[in-house]
């Protein structure tokens, strides 16, 4: 008679096998999609890569972005100034490295900021039917406005700083979200399972909650990656006209901004922000563009 040697795991206590499995069939399943959308793995990645960028700033071989040194004004890109130094001898490097925390915070903050508010709006516009025209002709009035110009005048009745800049964009860019949720809504509540719903006596909190608010996500996470990218681009053009973020504080369009007088005999002061920003709206666009082709049903395809 032999002895059964092995013993069985208790009951209720998955086996190493049965856990890996299923983490490593969701890492197959998401290395496939970035395969199928290349647009989100580079995108992505770009955006990640000016993220860390800008968290460990004080670690890549930076110095104080605001010390002054007369001495070494307008010094041409070299193995002591990777990317020279400005009119005030401050080293561009470390100023475009740490300029990377204001315009991502000023990028994400706005798209969170506009999404949240915008999604209430639009919620209450598309199923309050009195306040749908009031609520949307304001927001027409707003939209008749270029996103630019507002923030400029919202900026105008404040003083600078990043939080009066945030808050300017974001007021900028609600409207945008509102509409587009206002219509998903206004297109869902014809759909025969939003009436069966209704007629089975769900409340409309139960509506919005189960079968409304799940189906603007999609929509929504697009339209906030190119919220992000313009609120990027906005806050450089705040900065460079001087109604923006302080000039104290290193930012990539306080140094273009700063760098301008002197164009043409050191480009590199305006060159250097000019590609961080080019290639971090770059990768927040295509983010979007990879999120709008694989959440689109009528674009995306089965992985």
């Amino acid at each position: 008679m032999t002895t059964q040697t092995s013993m069985s795991a208790p009951a209720g206590l998955a086996t190493a096998p049965e856990v890996i499995a299923p983490l490593a069939g969701r890492w197959t399943r998401f290395f496939r999609y970035l395969r199928r959308h290349p647009s989100v793995a580079i995108g992505g990645s770009l955006l990640v890569l000016m993220a860390l960028i800008g968290i460990f700033a004080p670690l890549l071989w930076t110095v104080d972005p605001t010390a002054i040194a007369t001495s070494r004004r307008t010094r041409i890109p070299s193995e002591l100034y990777w990317f020279g130094t400005d009119m005030l001898g401050r080293d561009i490097y470390s100023r475009v490295v740490y300029g990377a925390r204001v315009s991502l915070l000023v990028g994400f903050s706005v798209a969170i900021l506009s999404s949240i508010v915008g999604l209430s709006i639009g919620l209450f516009a598309g199923f309050v039917r009195i306040a749908d025209g009031i609520v949307m002709r304001i927001i027409d009035g707003m939209m008749s406005i270029p996103p630019i110009l507002l923030a400029i005048a919202l900026m105008a009745l404040t003083r600078g700083s990043v939080q009066n800049v945030i808050i300017a964009i974001t007021i900028a860019e609600i409207p945008r979200v509102a509409r587009l949720v206002r219509g998903v809504v206004l297109s869902l509540r014809e759909q025969p399972y939003v009436e069966a719903a209704i007629a089975n006596g769900a409340r409309t909190p139960r509506i919005i909650f189960r079968h409304i608010l799940p189906n603007t996500f999609a929509p929504m996470s697009v339209q906030a990656t190119y919220i992000c990218a313009s609120a990027m681009i906005v806050e450089a053009i705040l900065s460079f006209i001087g109604a923006g973020i302080p000039p104290a504080t290193p930012s990539w369009g306080n140094i273009m901004a700063e760098g301008r007088a002197l164009w043409q005999v050191r480009p590199h002061i305006i060159l250097f922000p000019a590609i961080f920003l080019s290639i971090t709206v770059l990768a927040v666009n295509l983010l979007g563009d990879g999120l709008r082709d694989s959440l689109d049903p009528r674009l995306a395809k089965s992985i």
